[in-house]
């Protein structure tokens, strides 16, 4: 068995990877000063776990500036492409290995980062640097041409969804989507054999001898095998040089360069503006680009990936949230599209990434006395963080994760009055809906966002726009994407058939104070039918349905609801709030909702 393809933990011949910083790049490393809205929140979180001593992959980012002269000329700054070639040669060192080589391949993943958050709504490419001859290398190295092959697949998908031009418009490769989702549901059925594809045009002699070879082996393991990875590889590769006009990259630097041009230019697409025109981000300040050598959350049954949160960012709890993916990568975790199962489950299954993990989290809490939200990967069972983020949390549980806090000390009171909005004041109080039989439970998901919504079925976001004109909807999916934000904006909820509680549908949700109910298993949604069906019922699209997106309930019909009472938490954070605004406690002269009783503390304590 060879060693593992995981980039090398820092030492002190390699202390951090890449190279000095530039006009337009700069190392991760412990010290770099950088705020997020010149290297991105993600490059800037990289940074506080550096600081933390905690293990992430070495690599480097591309500033925002480097973004905004891209999109105002239309082309890399001066300088970049020098830059680029000097931080992957860093990388190279760092690493001991070789970008694109035959032999010891370096591997690159190219994500996005703006100064704020927008999960999902940018472009990330894994995998970057696998070239015919680097798949080549890397199946040699690991032994595992199917592993190989399935990351050289990974790269193409990526490098397909990346391409979509700033208006929204995927690339002619129609078969991308359905190779893929293929390829998931043949990974849980026994391995199928493949038909050779020997000579066909596009397919590289590295690839050909990978494929040859592998036709020859029967110790493949589960699903495609490489036969029938390199038979799909193919027909994306074909897919894309037909939407393209030109071939995919075979060289890594311009894999590379082409990565970066598609991640720069995903910030003008019409998802990304949606969101940001959503949530008060300035259009213009750009995004930077993060560079990192590949931690393989596919490499084998001792890898995988996930996320995971400090505590519930649904209730506050003081419990690891999340969930996990065993033999996945990242994007496959946050994408919904693939079954993921409880954070939990890694204390069974890798009890030394479990605790690494629990250990990281800890930290990362205590040294930004906040919940925070982590994503991980995990190779060989070797333990890497890939992001770090405060967590988002509902309203009720902003409330209990900051009196939480400041009762064990380690905010003060008036802190934990300022980290509440008076947005999230106002749905401290979720609503539930009432199971006693009056109206039928479609089916059962989990609750992702908190809260009761009720509205009419629609099937797509474009749908749920044009019905949202004439009263509430329900978007109800197989499951969300990026593309599909403005129908979530546009809807009151909803309900996803597949995905987790960390999943785009569910973050966006919360981040949208939305109601959610995803991995709703039973669900078919039928577009073309404009119905969803579930234990037996058909649901016509336009036909009123009801979520509790705390209990996961999706209910035909308008059902009873009730609302809690406000807890002891809410109590006193707001008897604080009433003492820092120099009020009776419970009421006076000045607004007397809870919302107008924090403002007023709020405005008094930002007065200073």
């Amino acid at each position: 068995m060879s060693e593992s393809s995981a980039p090398r933990r820092r030492t002190a011949e390699h202390p951090e990877g890449g190279a000095g910083a530039g006009r337009w790049v700069h190392p991760l490393s412990a010290g770099l000063g950088a705020p997020p809205d010149v290297i991105g929140g993600k490059a800037h979180g990289l940074v506080l776990l550096h600081r933390l001593g905690l293990p992430v992959p070495p690599g480097f980012v591309i500033g925002t500036d480097a973004c905004r002269a891209f999109l105002r000329d239309g082309r890399f700054p001066p300088g970049l492409g020098t830059e680029l070639a000097t931080a992957v040669a860093g990388l190279e060192a760092a690493t001991g290995r070789v970008f694109g080589g035959p032999e010891r391949p370096l591997v690159v993943s190219v994500r996005s980062g703006g100064g704020v958050s927008m999960p999902g709504m940018m472009s990330t490419v894994l995998n970057v640097g696998l070239t015919g001859a680097a798949t080549a290398g890397l199946a040699a190295e690991t032994a595992d041409p199917e592993f190989a092959l399935d990351s050289r697949l990974r790269f193409l998908s990526g490098f397909a969804a990346a391409l979509a031009g700033p208006g929204g418009r995927a690339l002619t490769v129609a078969g991308a989507d359905r190779e893929i989702h293929g390829l998931r549901e043949a990974r849980e059925a026994e391995r199928t054999a493949g038909t050779g594809t020997a000579g066909k045009t596009g397919e590289t002699r590295e690839i050909q001898a990978i494929r040859e070879g592998a036709t020859r082996s029967t110790s493949t393991g589960p699903g495609l095998g490489p036969v029938g990875l390199v038979a799909a590889a193919h027909r994306l590769e074909s897919a894309i040089r037909e939407g393209m006009g030109a071939p995919v990259p075979d060289d890594a630097p311009g894999q590379l360069e082409a990565a970066v041009a598609a991640v720069f230019s995903s910030w003008g697409t019409p998802r990304a503006r949606t969101y940001r025109e959503l949530h008060g981000i300035p259009h213009g300040s750009g995004t930077a680009v993060t560079v990192q050598a590949m931690v393989f959350g596919n490499r084998d049954g001792r890898s995988g990936s996930g996320v995971a949160f400090s505590r519930d960012p649904n209730t506050g709890e003081e419990v690891p949230f999340g969930e996990v993916l065993f033999g996945g990568q990242g994007e496959d975790v946050v994408s919904g599209g693939c079954p993921t199962r409880p954070l939990r489950e890694l204390a069974d299954r890798e009890p030394t990434v479990w605790a690494g993990l629990l250990e990281a989290l800890r930290r990362i809490e205590e040294h930004e006395r906040d919940a925070c939200y982590v994503e991980f990967t995990f190779e060989a069972g070797g333990l890497w963080l890939l992001q770090t983020r405060p967590g988002r949390f509902t309203g009720a549980a902003a409330v209990r994760v900051a009196v939480d806090l400041a009762e064990a000390g380690r905010i003060g009171r008036d802190e934990a009055v300022l980290r509440v909005s008076p947005h999230q004041l106002s749905r401290v109080r979720t609503p539930r809906i009432v199971v006693d039989g009056a109206e039928p439970v479609l089916v059962r998901g989990l609750g992702a966002a908190p809260g009761v919504a009720t509205g009419r079925v629609a099937t797509t976001a474009d749908r749920a726009v044009r019905m949202a004109a004439w009263g509430p909807v329900i978007l109800v999916r197989p499951e969300t994407s990026p593309l599909d934000l403005h129908g979530l904006a546009a809807a009151e909820g909803v309900v996803t058939a597949r995905g987790g509680p960390s999943g785009h549908a569910a973050v966006v949700a919360r981040s949208m104070g939305k109601p959610a109910v995803v991995g709703a298993a039973g669900l078919t949604v039928d577009v073309a039918a404009a119905c969803v069906r579930a234990g037996g019922h058909i649901v016509p699209e336009g036909t009123v349905i009801a979520l509790d997106g705390t209990g996961g309930e999706v209910v035909v019909g308008e059902p009873r609801v009730v609302t809690p009472a406000a807890d002891a938490r809410l109590h006193r954070l707001l008897a604080w709030a009433d003492g820092f605004a120099g009020r009776p406690p419970g009421g006076g002269p000045a607004d007397g909702t809870w919302a107008g009783r924090l403002a007023a503390a709020q405005a008094v304590l930002r007065r200073g």
